[in-house]
């Protein structure tokens, strides 16, 4: 038996029939978020995951300000078997390395804690390069899933970090997250170094789930950085009409 169509894949062939029976022409501006989710009977996170899949296609582009826009009513970079979205591989990340995080805490070396506690630092300083990438924030995660001593679960993880680069999906999200300035959280990379230090399973699992379930929350924001960003040039539009009346 076939999978399941995922939710948003099935949203976004809804649209693409749409775009290309003309409901949505070339160049028109696609209904807001929020209509189309009352219109598709879902939440706004999963329309937001169907645009990025048409994006990566080639058939929409997002104007910061103004909308999403169709640039064409034919598939030119249609999404490949390795293609998943950030989100469901962030919900696939913490339900796994939650656990992976556990074990370690039982058997880390005290060799490994302190390549851990290099790779803080490392996170730190591609934090402060402003094209910097987040090789570290991977070294980190793999170091924890190698002090687990499991192979399968090695892999599991190195495959997670895999698909955040190949899949055109997740790589535009996350793009999306830096430029929103989103990035690695030091805090929350310590806390999961010092339950490994204090060889607390119970403790690693809970910081590694909190800082994965601040990962899906940093995720959905850039998905509405178009209107925080509107936001914030109206109110400051408004802060300096208000200078001017008081100046």
């Amino acid at each position: 038996m076939p999978p399941t169509p995922r939710l948003y894949k099935d949203i976004a062939a809804r649209l693409m029939t749409s775009i290309r029976d003309g409901t949505f022409p070339v160049g028109a501006r696609l209904p807001a978020e929020r209509d189309l989710a009352v219109r598709f009977e879902v939440s706004r996170p999963v329309i937001r995951e169907a645009i990025i899949a048409l994006e990566v296609a080639g058939l929409v582009e997002v104007r910061v300000g103004s909308g999403v826009y169709v640039l064409s009513a034919s598939e030119a970079k249609a999404g490949g078997e390795e293609d998943v979205s950030a989100i469901e591989l962030t919900e696939a990340r913490l339900l796994v390395e939650s656990e992976v995080a556990a074990l370690a805490a039982a058997q880390i070396t005290d060799e490994e804690l302190r390549e851990l506690e290099s790779l803080v630092d490392q996170i730190d300083a591609e934090n402060k390069t402003p094209d910097g990438k987040e090789e570290a924030d991977a070294a980190f995660h793999l170091a924890i899933a190698t002090a687990a001593r499991n192979s399968a679960l090695f892999d599991t993880v190195d495959r997670f970090w895999a698909l955040r680069r190949t899949s055109r999906e997740a790589a535009l999200l996350h793009e999306k997250a830096r430029h929103a300035n989103i990035k690695p959280v030091v805090d929350e990379h310590t806390a999961i170094l010092k339950a490994l230090k204090a060889r607390d399973p119970k403790a690693a699992r809970e910081a590694m789930r909190g800082h994965l379930s601040q990962v899906l929350e940093s995720l959905l924001f850039a998905t509405e950085q178009r209107a925080v960003d509107e936001a914030r040039r109206s109110v400051e539009a408004r802060r300096e009409r208000f200078s001017r009346v008081t100046a």
